[in-house]
């Protein structure tokens, strides 16, 4: 579905990461402690252009983890799952 949504130049589409609410015993875990600013980068724009018109590539590539901003980006929900559009330099 995240298909649908190409970035351009030097941004990058995050899907947020969301951590479990239980443990694998059962452990039923509270809030806070599952608040986890986390994303798989699921596709990444060409990348912007110098003064003199040389490709300058995105550092970071699909299907890497990255931190994600606690203000920052945009966010945009599909379905049930949300992405992150952020700038990347």
């Amino acid at each position: 579905m995240a298909k649908r949504l190409i970035p351009c130049l030097n941004r990058v589409l995050v899907e947020k990461i969301v951590p479990p609410s239980k443990t694998t015993a059962g452990i039923l875990l509270p809030e806070k402690s599952s608040k986890l600013n986390s994303g798989k980068v699921i596709a990444v724009g060409p990348g912007t252009r110098d003064k003199l018109g040389n490709n300058i590539p995105v550092a970071v590539k699909e299907g890497d983890t990255v931190l994600l901003p606690e203000y920052g980006g945009t966010e945009v929900k599909l379905g049930e799952k949300e992405y992150v559009f952020l700038f990347c330099m």
